[in-house]
């Protein structure tokens, strides 16, 4: 499995410190079916992979810096209370950023990964914002943002999926795949928001 770093502070995929999540398999395997995901899907989804894995700092500087920081609403989930940039959270948070993107594209959709989609989620709720770098920020990132945030991830993904040189029609399918990919992740991230513990305060 590609890397970003050899070492990205936090990054605990696969490990026994990841809580197994209260999805099941047999769930993940209704909502691709819901999300009409299919072989061709996961094929175009690791074609995907191969062509954004060199381009991952950049494509998260994008969001970061080109998007997130240009809207206050956002930014403020990652400075202090104070509104202070907070240089190291950022750094590290980015890695996981980036490994996110080839998490997505490259990893097989098995118990590991179902697992560590219920941790990125609690990772935004109050149970666990700012835990994992020990930073003092906003108490949760609500979810509706993130939801909203998702048609920006999609919208631009695409100029990079095309920066290889693949035919138009091969970058609509990778498109199309890492479409599916996050509408089933959003779903997965519900649950935790919504139905173990934080319920609509943190919407």
């Amino acid at each position: 499995m590609i890397r970003v770093s050899e070492n990205i502070p936090g990054y605990d995929y696969g490990k026994e410190s990841v809580a197994r999540s209260s999805v099941s398999l047999e769930d993940l395997n209704a909502l691709k079916e819901s999300a009409r995901f299919t072989e061709e899907d996961g094929h175009f989804l690791r074609m995907a992979g191969e062509v954004l894995a060199d381009q991952t700092e950049q494509i998260v500087s994008h969001w970061r810096s080109g998007i997130i920081a240009s809207i206050p609403n956002l930014a403020r989930h990652s400075r202090s209370l104070q509104g202070d940039p907070l240089p190291d959270y950022l750094a590290k948070s980015n890695l996981r950023f980036r490994q996110w993107i080839l998490d997505t594209c490259l990893r097989p959709y098995d118990q590991d990964w179902l697992d560590y989609q219920q941790e990125i989620a609690v990772r935004h709720t109050s149970a666990k914002k700012n835990k994992t770098d020990g930073v003092s920020s906003t108490q949760h990132v609500p979810y509706r943002d993130i939801v909203a945030f998702v048609a920006a991830l999609n919208e631009t993904i695409r100029p990079y999926l095309g920066a290889k040189g693949h035919s138009d029609e091969e970058v609509t399918q990778m498109h199309v795949a890492w479409q599916k990919s996050l509408q089933i992740q959003l779903a997965l991230w519900a649950k935790p928001y919504l139905f173990e513990g934080n319920g609509a305060n943190e919407w």
